[in-house]
């Protein structure tokens, strides 16, 4: 895989293209791929900061989204973690959640942040220190947990 550009963007610097682009990544992951009926444009894309991972080309192979601290709960947030079937096991997935945590750190120091995981993927949370705090629950027909990553600067 070519190496690929991230790129930070607010919902209304996006270009036509772009969300065109992201919501097709979106819809084909995790309506199509993994057969999960679900409004995925929620109304949230506005207040959030988006994140997306580009080739030389333009074409989209990943992206997130992250809320600031008292949008989505009281903790920032980190969701909507897509990479598209072409780039998966390069890593991007944690170049993506790497550079999510970074952003939200320089903006929001002392924040928690919060993230809806999909069950199988705790143990890839919980690498960057995210602890499971609720049981397992039904999220459109796919078990999911509430993690957490508490942060504190001395």
């Amino acid at each position: 895989m070519p190496p690929l550009t991230l790129r930070w963007l607010r919902f209304g610097e996006f270009t036509t293209p772009e969300l065109y682009a992201v919501l097709e990544l979106r819809q084909r992951v995790f309506v199509i791929e993994q057969a999960s009926l679900f409004a995925d444009i929620d109304g949230r894309d506005r207040e959030a900061d988006h994140l997306l991972a580009c080739g030389d080309d333009g074409a989209l192979h990943g992206y997130l989204r992250v809320f600031a601290p008292g949008i989505v709960g009281e903790a920032a947030s980190l969701g909507r973690v897509v990479v598209g079937e072409n780039a998966r096991g390069t890593g991007l997935g944690r170049d993506l959640v790497a550079e999510g945590l970074a952003f939200l750190a320089r903006r929001h120091p002392d924040a928690a942040v919060a993230i809806s995981a999909q069950e199988h993927l705790q143990r890839f949370y919980g690498a960057f220190g995210f602890e499971t705090v609720s049981a397992p629950y039904d999220d459109a027909g796919i078990p999911h947990v509430d993690m957490v990553l508490q942060r504190r600067t001395a």
